[in-house]
């Protein structure tokens, strides 16, 4: 991180000069160009931070700036919506101007792209709001050099220290998913995680575990599976749960599209939602209303973490620290007509 000092400070080419290196090659670091080797980066920043090279605020503490950015993982799902909602909601409140993207995609090489932060340097922002981003050091560092505050919402992976973030508590409902259909009556109880290596669906997966444990249930790892927080491949799964010896009767789905993909393949094998095959959801999207049956799901408040989410990056924009680097917001089960008690074996 930069000193703020009550001088000018020294120039980019003071600070070359100190690192050995090029202006332009500072340059690079500064901006958070990532065609440096990570030796030079190492050396160049610490000249930045020994000289106290200091950048030029974005916005007047005692003046709400006019506008931030929203980047998003995609704007094609109803998540997307319920986020773009809690924000504009929350923006308009704090009378703030709202950019959104969908800037992080990645190119064919598998580098993420750098589109969303050349406009966020040209466009000036204030601050930035991530959704389910999976930000690279390199990135992180551009915006703590730019002084930029930034708000993850939904992380994908654990944020680094320090980073401010909100989220649901997955674990909790993790539990709740399972101890309802433990209340049923089920007891070969199944799972369909997300990604692995991504924070909410390990969590969610933990509250499942955790649910079974109190409840006296013995762990089955075959019936543990894990998707792509997607249709098809929970589809897979769900097929796959049922070619085993001894099928499940209820299944945990860790998010609304999965369980859709789940109930699409029960149906496939002439089963019913929920008189042979009870399914619980995550998320509450608008498509578990929809679903026939509807669907019980798990509910995270997601348009209220972005509006929580937008509040604190005020709050940092206008110079204050929150007094925790993570919020989590409560969820709820919700039930509907995917869920019974078990009436027969699966064959």
């Amino acid at each position: 991180m930069v000193r703020t000092t009550g001088t000018a400070g020294p120039t980019l080419a003071v600070v070359a000069r100190e690192a050995g290196v090029s202006v332009p090659t500072a340059s690079k670091v500064v901006n958070g160009r990532e065609d440096v080797a990570p030796e030079t980066r190492r050396r160049v920043t610490e000249a930045l931070d020994r000289l106290g090279y200091v950048r030029r605020p974005r916005f007047e503490a005692n003046k709400p700036p006019a506008l931030i950015d929203l980047v998003v993982h995609s704007l094609e799902s109803s998540w997307s919506g319920a986020i773009l909602h809690g924000v504009e909601e929350a923006a308009h409140d704090a009378g703030l101007e709202v950019v959104v993207s969908a800037g992080l995609t990645r190119t064919r090489a598998g580098h993420p792209e750098r589109g969303w932060l050349d406009k966020l340097s040209t466009r000036g922002s204030a601050g930035v709001l991530f959704n389910l981003a999976e930000l690279t050091p390199s990135q992180y560092a551009w915006l703590d050099q730019h002084r930029i505050p930034y708000v993850l919402i939904d992380p994908v992976l654990e944020p680094p220290p320090g980073v401010v973030s909100v989220g649901a508590a997955n674990w909790q409902g993790g539990v709740a998913a399972t101890e309802h259909l433990l209340t049923l009556g089920h007891e070969r109880i199944a799972v369909i995680g997300g990604h692995r290596r991504k924070l909410c669906s390990s969590a969610r997966l933990a509250g499942y575990r955790s649910a079974l444990s109190a409840a006296g249930i013995r762990h089955r790892p075959e019936y543990v599976r894990h998707g792509n927080f997607d249709e098809t491949t929970a589809h897979r799964r769900m097929l796959q749960l049922l070619d085993l010896p001894d099928p499940p009767t209820a299944v945990f789905v860790c998010s609304d599209r999965m369980a859709l993909g789940a109930c699409a393949a029960l149906a496939e094998r002439g089963l019913r939602v929920p008189d042979d095959v009870s399914v619980v959801g995550f998320d509450d999207l608008p498509e578990a209303r929809w679903a026939t049956p509807p669907l019980t799901t798990v509910r995270q408040p997601l348009s209220e973490m972005a509006a929580t989410a937008l509040r604190l990056l005020v709050r940092m924009m206008a110079g204050a620290r929150p007094e925790g680097t993570r919020t989590e917001l409560s969820t709820r089960l919700v039930e509907r007509a995917s869920t019974a008690p078990p009436r027969r074996p699966v064959r």
